[in-house]
């Protein structure tokens, strides 16, 4: 409303943490203009930890986000508020078998594949097994996926319209790459990567598109 002062959105983002990249995707597809506030998961033991940001994240964990005076945590939720509030430039489909299987995508990847290479699991898991450990549950993870896509896929995830489940599978690919999974099982993911990945709202939230990229991991 006139008058009224617009406050943009504050995404607490770790560069690399692909459940923050979901959050980013999803923004940037809905062309909502938002802040970072980089949380560092690695430094000083992890600045998730400290008090000032459980006030914030009671879970100690990215992303959050604050937006229309309210503090969001889960990535999925945070995407589904978004869509929720938002509705245009919709990323879920009319139709409500698509729906489900959107659902289904989300699921199978931010509860069955992601935590389990978190990284506070695989500091218990221990230096040594934790590439196989994470080779092994990505690998499980997306035969499931390959499995779904291979009924519902069309240039995207589900059918020819990018939706929440495009916004999670680029990142848990990108996941997959760093721990050297073998991705030729997988062509029906490879064809949607590859579709996906100089879309600009994609590009914009690749980790090595953030501010607080290192140097070094920057292409």
């Amino acid at each position: 409303m006139e008058g009224q002062t617009v406050v943009k959105p504050v995404l607490y983002s770790y560069w690399r943490s692909s459940c923050s990249w979901r959050v980013r995707i999803a923004l940037n597809l809905k062309e909502i203009p938002y802040d970072i506030k980089a949380v560092s998961l690695i430094k000083g033991g992890g600045e998730q930890h400290c008090n000032e940001y459980r006030e914030v994240n009671p879970m100690e964990q990215v992303p959050s986000l604050v937006i229309d005076g309210h503090t969001l945590i889960e990535s999925l939720s945070v995407m589904h508020y978004l869509e929720e509030t938002r509705p245009q430039r919709s990323l879920m489909p009319q139709d409500c078998y698509k729906r489900a299987k959107v659902r289904e995508i989300c699921e199978v990847i931010s509860s069955g594949i992601q935590p389990l290479q978190n990284l506070i699991v695989l500091i218990h898991v221990g230096e040594e097994k934790k590439k196989e450990w994470a080779q092994h549950w990505i690998t499980r993870g997306f035969r499931a996926v390959e499995k779904i896509l291979s009924s519902v896929a069309g240039k995207y995830c589900v059918g020819d319209e990018i939706s929440l489940a495009d916004c999670c599978l680029i990142p848990q690919v990108f996941n997959a790459r760093r721990f050297h999974v073998d991705l030729r099982p997988f062509p029906i993911i490879l064809r949607i990567d590859r579709e996906l990945e100089n879309h600009p709202a994609f590009r914009a939230a690749h980790p090595s598109a953030q501010p607080d990229c290192p140097p070094e991991a920057a292409k």
